[in-house]
C-alpha cells in the first residue's frame, strides 16, 4: 500500500537522521522509548556508565598500577599528599585537598628545582582512571614541547587527594613562572577518562579560577592528547607574554 510504503520511508529517514546526530555527540539523543521509559538497552548502558563514574571517583591512586613502573622511573616521579588523609575525607572536605601536608612540602623542596620556567604536577582529582589513561601520553609531549621552546622544566611529581587550588601552594614553594596541573575531572555519564590541564602564571596564595586557564575534556572522544599538548603549551606561551591568565 502507498501509505505503508511512505511510513516505512519516513521511518528509515528518521533512523538515518538519529544515527548521524549520535555520531556528532556522546550525549544520549534520539534514543527512543518504551512507553514513558527508556529502552532496556539504554537503561542498562546508563547504569553501567553511572557505575563506572562512581568507581572512578572512589578509586584511590596506585602509582605503579595506574601509571606503570617504567613510566614512573623514566620521569622520576615521586608522590606527595594533601592534608586529606583518605578519599572519603577528600570528597567531603575540598579545602583539605588544596593544601599540602608538612611531609609533602619538605619532599617538594628537597627534590624539585626552584624557579624553573615550568612545573608540571599530576593530581588524582576526581578520576584516577583519567590520570591512568591520559597522563602517560600527555606528559612526554609537554616536556618535549617545553624543550623545543627553550623552557626549563622542573621535576614532575604526583599529588594524592588533589584539588586545583594546590597550584597556589606549589607556586609559593617552587616559584616557577608557570604551573601546569594535570588532574582527573569529575566523571560524567559519557566517560570516566576525561582529564583537565590547568595552567597559571606564578600562582600564589589567594589566587582563584580567575587567575587560571584550562584545557578540559582531554580524552579519546574529546580533545586528543597531541592536540591538548599543543594547546596547553601555546597557552602557557601566552601566559609568559601577558604575565597572567584569565
Amino acid at each position: 500500500m502507498p501509505h505503508d510504503r511512505e511510513l516505512v520511508r519516513k521511518s528509515m529517514e528518521w533512523v538515518e537522521i538519529a544515527s548521524r546526530v549520535r555520531q556528532q555527540t556522546p550525549a544520549r539523543l534520539m534514543e527512543g522509548r518504551s512507553g514513558a521509559s527508556y529502552l532496556t538497552a539504554t537503561q542498562l548502558q546508563l547504569r553501567a556508565d553511572h557505575a563506572a563514574a562512581r568507581d572512578a571517583v572512589q578509586a584511590e591512586l596506585d602509582m605503579s598500577a595506574d601509571l606503570g613502573q617504567e613510566f614512573i622511573e623514566r620521569w622520576q616521579l615521586f608522590e606527595v599528599s594533601t592534608r586529606a588523609t583518605s578519599k572519603s575525607e577528600y570528597l567531603i572536605r575540598p579545602d583539605l585537598g588544596r593544601t599540602l601536608d608538612e611531609e609533602a612540602r619538605s619532599a617538594i623542596r628537597d627534590q624539585c628545582v626552584y624557579s624553573s620556567d615550568l612545573q608540571i604536577v599530576i593530581g588524582d582529582g576526581l578520576s584516577v582512571k583519567a590520570v591512568s589513561v591520559q597522563v602517560p601520553g600527555l606528559l612526554p609531549l609537554l616536556f618535549k614541547g617545553a624543550e623545543e621552546r627553550g623552557w626549563s622544566a622542573g621535576r614532575p611529581f604526583v599529588v594524592r587527594h588533589c584539588r586545583v587550588g594546590i597550584m597556589n601552594e606549589i607556586g609559593e614553594l617552587l616559584n616557577p613562572k608557570a604551573v601546569i596541573l594535570l588532574i582527573g575531572e569529575r566523571p560524567g555519564l559519557a566517560t570516566a577518562e576525561s582529564l583537565s590541564a590547568y595552567f597559571a602564571y606564578r600562582p600564589r596564595h589567594g589566587h582563584t579560577d580567575a587567575n587560571r586557564n584550562l584545557i578540559s575534556n582531554i580524552h579519546q572522544s574529546g580533545v586528543p592528547v597531541a592536540q591538548a599538548a599543543t594547546r596547553v603549551l601555546d597557552s602557557v606561551s601566552a601566559l609568559f607574554t601577558e604575565r597572567g591568565a584569565g
